[in-house]
C-alpha cells in the first residue's frame, strides 16, 4: 500500500466501507392472517445475507399498526415509528403479492404514510401471484416513481402454482436464486449512488 493509500485509504476500501454501511429493508407487503410474505421475505434475506454487501433486515408493516390514511389525526405512535424506520434505510426490497391485479391495500396505505423518508432511494421488487405478481409489481413501480424511489430493472416473479406447495408452503425453484442476486446487486449499486445525493 502506497503512502497516499495509507493516508486516505484506497478507493476500493472506501467503496467496501460505504457498501457495508448500507441498510436495506425487506418490506413485507401483506398483513392478513395466513399470509405468505414472511416465508418469501426470510428466503430473500437468507440469500442477501450471504452477500456481505449491506445490512439487511425484515420490515413488517403489520408491526406498526398503521391506521387507514385520512381516518386519524396522525398521533398514533406507529406512524412516527414507520417514518423513522424508513428514514434509517438506504434502500428497499418489496415482497409484493397480487390482489385483484394490484398491490394490497395495506401496502398502499403504508406507502402513503411517508413522503420524504422514501425520497432518493432505490428499491427492488420480488412479487408472487397467479402470474408471478407481475401486475402488482407494475402498479408498485408507478407509485415508487411518484415517491422518488428508483426501482431496479431485474424483477424476480414467483408463481403460486410452481413455487408454493399446495399454495401454502414456499418452495422456490432454484433458478430464482440467480435472479434475486442479480436484483440485489443492482439495488446495492443504485442505493450506493443515491446515498450521495441525499
Amino acid at each position: 500500500m502506497g503512502f497516499f493509500d495509507k493516508l486516505f485509504g484506497s478507493s476500493s476500501n472506501k467503496e467496501e466501507e460505504q457498501m457495508a454501511n448500507l441498510n436495506i429493508g425487506i418490506i413485507l407487503g401483506s398483513t392478513r392472517e395466513g399470509r405468505l410474505s414472511p416465508q418469501v421475505g426470510e428466503w430473500v434475506k437468507s440469500l442477501a445475507d450471504k452477500r456481505g454487501d449491506a445490512n439487511y433486515e425484515i420490515v413488517d408493516i403489520k408491526d406498526f399498526n398503521l391506521p387507514f390514511l385520512g381516518t386519524t389525526d396522525g398521533s398514533e405512535p406507529g406512524i412516527g415509528q414507520w417514518n423513522e424506520k424508513l428514514a434509517n434505510l438506504d434502500g428497499f426490497i418489496f415482497i409484493v403479492q397480487e390482489y385483484n391485479h394490484s398491490i394490497t391495500g395495506a401496502l398502499k396505505n403504508a406507502l402513503d404514510f411517508a413522503r420524504e423518508a422514501w425520497n432518493n432511494k432505490a428499491a427492488g421488487i420480488v412479487s408472487y401471484g397467479s402470474v408471478g405478481g407481475a401486475r402488482a409489481a407494475e402498479h408498485l413501480r408507478g407509485i415508487l416513481g411518484e415517491l422518488a424511489v428508483a426501482d431496479v430493472r431485474t424483477h424476480p416473479a414467483l408463481s403460486l402454482f410452481t413455487d408454493f406447495e399446495n399454495g401454502q408452503t414456499f418452495k422456490p425453484a432454484e433458478m430464482h436464486e440467480g435472479t434475486v442476486n442479480e436484483m440485489i446487486g443492482q439495488l446495492v449499486s443504485w442505493s450506493t449512488a443515491l446515498k450521495t445525493v441525499r
